[in-house]
């Protein structure tokens, strides 16, 4: 136990070390059984679940969502309060792992936090609680667990859990970064350069991993990707 509760630790700061403040947040795990003020304000918290090695039910509430996304550069009702925070979740994902992140959703977390398997963070700037984090490592992933060899259908038993979950498969030509002021200020008409040549294969992503190239084709009058190259773990990370 000792070596998942350090993962947790290790994911708290990790998060807090990405959240968007104006001042800079402390983690500091909760006693079990402390957590209710943390449930009773849960009613809207960001929720994401992470599947590896180590999978884990991550849940953030914040105690200013909009402060939140302001200082994350923008009122813009384009950038959404998930997409401040993402950055955050996945710097505390990684510390779990190998592994993908699924997408975040505000919804209530208060089971979460409630939960005797979830160890719970209170994020504190200058003595004041400006959120809580909460992590439940699932039962089916335990820090230091061999991966099982025996197959169900053709998987591993502890993929075979998961072997109906649907995931999104996003086939990327190319990408830039840009300020939020060039974002808001583009127009039809407007041409957006990408950081790869005309030709070069595509990037396959499994929910934001890479782990494939192709090349673009037309089937039907419809887009497709023909796959030209399979990666492994740590080519794809």
């Amino acid at each position: 136990m000792t070596a998942t509760i350090t993962l947790q630790t290790a994911a708290a700061e990790a998060l807090v070390g990405q959240l968007p403040t104006p001042a800079p947040l402390s983690a500091v795990a909760l006693p079990h059984g402390a957590a209710s003020v943390a449930a009773d304000r849960s009613g809207d918290a960001v929720v994401a679940s992470f599947v590896g090695g180590l999978s884990a039910d991550l849940a953030l509430v914040l105690v200013d969502l909009d402060a939140m996304t302001a200082a994350g550069g923008s009122d813009s009702p384009l950038v959404s309060v998930t997409d401040v925070v993402r950055p955050a979740l996945e710097s505390a994902a990684s510390m779990l792992g190998v592994g993908v992140l699924g997408d975040a959703r505000r919804e209530s977390a208060a089971s979460l936090f409630l939960d005797a398997g979830s160890v719970v963070f209170e994020l504190t700037t200058g003595g004041v609680a400006a959120g809580w984090f909460a992590v439940r490592v699932r039962d089916d992933g335990t820090a230091g667990r061999p991966v099982a060899t025996a197959t169900r259908g053709g998987l591993p038993s502890n993929l075979g859990r998961i072997n109906n979950v649907e995931m999104t498969l996003t086939v990327e030509i190319g990408r830039t970064r840009m300020s939020v002021r060039d974002v808001l200020g583009l127009e039809p008409g407007a041409v957006v350069e990408l950081d790869r040549s005309a030709g070069a294969p595509a990037d396959v992503l499994l929910n934001g991993r890479l782990i494939a190239h192709g090349e673009v084709v037309v089937v039907d009058q419809d887009y497709a990707v023909r796959i030209t190259t399979i990666l492994d773990v740590v080519e794809g990370i």
